[in-house]
């Protein structure tokens, strides 16, 4: 990929979001900022330029399923790549996460090589 992407993680958790980061850099994806609730990333993606979302599904104020719904509603955030990660890996979340337009779905806890390939797909399929 010859661009740089920007990364918004958003997770409650702050040791996740650390992780997702350092995992994102050891692809060689560098640039990256953090949200600790879909409220706070959606803030953060209508100031700035992001490329690409990592969001946990469970969190307070705003949830992944909340936030990307509101990705999807927003004309000039719509076309951002949302990769959706949670602790349970239930049929019915990913079924919903592929619905309202999420690029992929990831069950904690996965390797760098797991993200690697995630991202390799949906960059792959959104022609990147």
């Amino acid at each position: 990929m010859s661009t740089p992407m920007k990364f918004l993680i958003v997770d409650d958790f702050s040791t996740m979001r650390r992780i997702v980061r350092n995992l994102l850099k050891e692809i060689g994806h560098a640039d990256a900022d953090e949200a600790e609730d879909g409220a706070i990333a959606l803030g953060k993606l209508k100031a700035g330029a992001f490329n690409f979302v990592v969001t946990d599904i469970n969190m307070p104020n705003m949830n992944g399923f909340e936030l990307l719904s509101a990705i999807k509603a927003d004309e000039k955030l719509k076309h951002l790549p949302v990769l959706m990660v949670t602790a349970e890996a239930r049929k019915e979340d990913i079924v919903l996460a592929a619905q309202n337009g999420a690029a992929g779905y990831i069950v904690k806890p996965f390797t760098k090589a797991t993200l690697e390939d995630k991202l390799a797909n949906i960059f792959k399929k959104l022609g990147l």
